[in-house]
């Protein structure tokens, strides 16, 4: 167990209040490392009570230190030769992401992707239950995917009022991405999950988070275009003449 996983000295803290808890501002990487130590520790599946800083970052992909660094966020301190209680990470972290409760979601788009992410069972388990699915296009109002009915568009402030949906995502096509990102937020969705291939942007006080599985892909073309083209004689000698410099 390595050193840092010692308990602080210092006499045990006072419980946060809940204003103190809502205040205490946690870094973006720590963040969006978060769901995967939550992640990590869910798959163990009760297969172990605690587990060493050192087991979580090699679940997680990431280093010791930076697991360690990350929990003491959360005010979680390892205990020398035993490590981190798994149930009361899996609490604090599932409290931290907000999955202590329930998030209705709208899917703005029933094309394939929409309809995907509308039949997809992954998102009720976590927390993220999908409320409503709309759509602009008259010939799939009324039609119904897997266990939802496609409303139009425009009913989006009243299905937001009525349903309480939380977070939007757009699913829709490129050109009109960012009409449903003004929509959403004029409806009160405030917190705005994108697919489209496209820059969106929402006011002060909104969140926004970015799903663009093309530039995914053109990301790993690069890599794998570099492991299976042999270099060109020309940049080989390039590299011998600076090697022989």
């Amino acid at each position: 167990m390595a050193a840092a996983d010692k308990p602080d000295s210092t006499p045990e803290p006072r419980p946060e209040t809940r204003t103190e808890h809502a205040r205490r501002r946690i870094p973006e990487a720590t963040v969006a490392r978060l769901p995967l130590y939550l992640r990590s520790l869910l798959e163990l599946n009760g297969a172990t009570s605690t587990i060493s800083s050192e087991r979580l970052a090699e679940l997680a992909g990431v280093n010791a230190a930076k697991v360690r660094k990350d929990l003491s966020y959360l005010g979680s301190y390892g205990t020398r030769g035993v490590g981190y209680d798994v149930e009361f990470l899996v609490f604090q972290m599932s409290r931290e992401l907000g999955l202590t409760q329930e998030w209705p979601v709208v899917i703005v788009g029933a094309g394939n992707l929409g309809q995907a992410l509308a039949n997809y069972g992954g998102f009720g388990d976590r927390g993220f239950s999908v409320a409503a699915l709309v759509d602009a296009d008259g010939a799939k109002v009324g039609t119904t995917i897997g266990s939802h009915v496609v409303h139009h568009v425009d009913d989006l402030p009243r299905l937001a009022a009525e349903l309480h949906i939380a977070i939007g995502i757009i699913a829709t096509p490129a050109g009109v991405a960012q009409d449903i990102a003004d929509r959403l937020v004029a409806a009160g969705i405030t917190a705005v999950l994108n697919f489209a291939p496209s820059v969106v942007t929402v006011p002060e006080g909104a969140s926004l988070r970015k799903v663009d599985l093309a530039s995914e892909l053109q990301i790993l073309s690069f890599y794998q275009q570099r492991r299976v083209t042999p270099a060109s004689p020309e940049s080989r000698g390039v590299a011998d003449a600076r090697s022989a410099g």
